[in-house]
């Protein structure tokens, strides 16, 4: 080949690599090579004989600590090909930047993980360098719980997710959490794989919470319930538990689908509820701790795990309608009794009114029917009063036993509260728990009183009241009253005025009723008038004889002057009985 052809050949290898690098625009990644350093500058020449100047510190960054060196091939972004001093215009940060985007882009969409440092604290989150392009990542997405101390985390190349990328505002969010998360997962998963519900495990107390404690297992938490520390009465976990501390616990449930672990301890101990009835038979007595006070009874502790209720009815003899807690109080030991068992439910019933002696059982024994008690008008109602009586019992007075005489609607007004009042027990059932009283009888009943009142006797009586339909009498000698209607004042219909009589004023009257059982007792005058006339009228003549009613009536009123008249009263009502 001739020196010609030689020539020629090179020119066109040269015109080639000329045309070859035409396709340099501004505004493109290019590469280039350093071909000088000097200072902090870095010269490269990105052909055509042109080279360009860019600072060191572009080649330096988060996680890029290693300097360049003459060789070294790059690529940087060409802003301007030439400048007024001959020189292209390049840009590391740009060109990394632009390549960092494109990557950045496939791997969001790709949905994979990037790489990138988390180099400054701003308002909000933090600043991450992936490899030249600058995203934000929120303090939320930082860590799976909130962490106080970020320093470990900062200049640390580490995995991110991209969340959100808007090129055109140039804004990226990454997650750091979203990457825990999935490892944590994956972690989980594997570590539940391992596990098996009813195999014991040591753990450390990680968290408390008024609920119970979260347990780690070595990568994977499990909740330990409250109820499940211990077989007795936990009330916080705080009680038992400590934050780091060490402990035993069986794995009571796996979900598989969650990865939710629940735990026990006291599953790990013997069951205290086993032979449950023949440990505390009904009617035994224990001795107990009270461990928990509620509206509807307090409960009480028998032994560790074995708790048992009593029932607000069964805490008081008296005391029905008042709060556990004016009765027993929490910690305090207190003496029961068994009432009832049920192993399968996990209950006992407990009283503590049964170890104290019923207080109507007390009463009956002290007070037999008939005695006489003192007490306080607790209250009164529209059946009668109630009397607070030795024991802290009540007993009820009715209406009916408050007088023998007057109604006892009428006779309760005359009582307040706080009154002393006596009264004469009647029954006493200790069953019910009723006492039953009576104030009317402590002055004794006037019927069974009555002495020789009977009916068709002959009776005095005394004007206690003048109504306009009749009289008020008391019966003298006796306390029985009557009511003498006008129609029985007088035999004539012109002395029937209840006007004739005052009170205070005394007559005799005939009795016409007098019955015992049902208290009635009533008085005529009238009829005693009738009987006298017929007295007399069979004892001195008769109309047949020719006397007059007035001659033979005149004739008897003389012979009971002359003083037989207490005979001839006598005489009288027996032949009254023979009618």
């Amino acid at each position: 080949m001739s020196a010609v052809e030689t020539t020629r050949e090179d020119f066109a290898a040269l015109l080639d690599e000329s045309f070859g690098r035409a396709d340099m625009q501004e505004g493109a990644v290019v590469k280039g090579i350093v071909v000088a350093i000097e200072k902090d500058l870095a010269i490269i020449d990105i052909g055509l004989k042109t080279e360009g100047r860019v600072a060191l510190r572009e080649f330096a960054g988060p996680g890029r600590e290693n300097p360049i060196q003459v060789g070294d091939e790059v690529e940087v972004y060409l802003e301007r090909v030439e400048n007024a001093m001959g020189e292209a215009v390049l840009s590391r940060d740009k060109a990394r930047r632009e390549e960092s985007w494109i990557k950045l882009e496939k791997a969001f969409t790709a949905n994979e993980k990037v790489f990138g440092v988390i180099f400054n604290q701003v308002k909000g989150g933090f600043t991450v360098d992936l490899d030249g392009a600058v995203a934000f990542l929120p303090r939320s997405q930082v860590d799976i719980r909130p962490i106080r101390d970020v320093g470990p985390l900062m200049h640390n190349q580490q995995p991110f997710q991209i969340l959100k990328m808007d090129r055109r505002r140039g804004n990226i969010v990454v997650s750091r959490r979203t990457v825990l998360e999935e490892t944590r997962a994956e972690q989980r998963h594997e570590l539940v794989q391992n596990l098996e519900e009813g195999q014991a495990i040591d753990g450390v107390v990680k968290n408390i919470t008024d609920y119970g404690a979260f347990v780690d297992l070595g990568g994977i938490d499990g909740l330990l319930h409250v109820t499940d520390i211990a077989w007795r009465r936990v009330n916080h976990p705080t009680e038992v538990l400590n934050i780091g501390q060490t402990v035993k616990v069986k794995i009571i449930k796996i979900n598989h689908e969650t990865h939710r672990i629940s735990l026990g301890m006291k599953q790990l101990l013997g069951d205290p509820w086993e032979g449950i009835e023949a440990k505390y038979p009904v009617e035994a007595r224990f001795k107990g701790r009270v461990t928990n006070i509620t509206d509807y009874g307090a409960f009480v502790e028998l032994e560790p795990g074995i708790e048992g209720l009593i029932h607000v009815s069964e805490m008081s003899w008296t005391k029905k309608n008042v709060h556990p807690g004016k009765i027993v109080s929490t910690s305090q030991e207190v003496e029961v009794q068994v009432l009832e068992v049920d192993s399968a439910k996990r209950r006992i019933s407990l009283g503590l009114k049964q170890t104290l002696q019923n207080p109507w059982e007390a009463f009956a024994e002290k007070y037999a029917p008939g005695a006489v008690v003192e007490g306080e008008v607790k209250n009164k109602t529209e059946f009668g009063l109630f009397l607070g009586l030795d024991g802290d019992v009540d007993g009820m007075v009715h209406l009916s036993d408050l007088d023998w005489n007057r109604p006892g609607e009428q006779v309760i007004d005359e009582y307040r509260k706080g009154d002393m009042v006596k009264a004469v027990v009647l029954d006493v059932d200790v069953e019910k728990e009723r006492i039953s009283l009576g104030i009317k009888q402590l002055a004794g009943d006037p019927f069974a009183e009555a002495g020789e009142v009977k009916k068709g006797a002959i009776v005095t009586c005394e004007v206690t009241d003048v109504k306009d339909g009749g009289i008020e009498v008391k019966l003298t000698g006796t306390d029985l009253s009557a009511f003498i209607k006008r129609s029985e004042l007088a035999r004539e219909r012109n002395d029937q005025r209840p006007e004739r009589f005052s009170v205070g004023d005394k007559l005799d009257a005939r009795v016409t009723l007098f019955d015992r059982k049902a208290r009635k007792v009533q008085v005529s005058v009238k009829a005693l008038e009738i009987a006298e006339e017929k007295e007399a009228v069979a004892t001195y003549g008769s109309q047949d004889s020719g006397a007059s009613l007035g001659d033979i009536l005149g004739a008897a009123l003389k012979q009971r002057a002359a003083g037989g008249e207490t005979d001839e009263k006598e005489e009288t009502r027996e032949e009254t009985k023979e009618d």
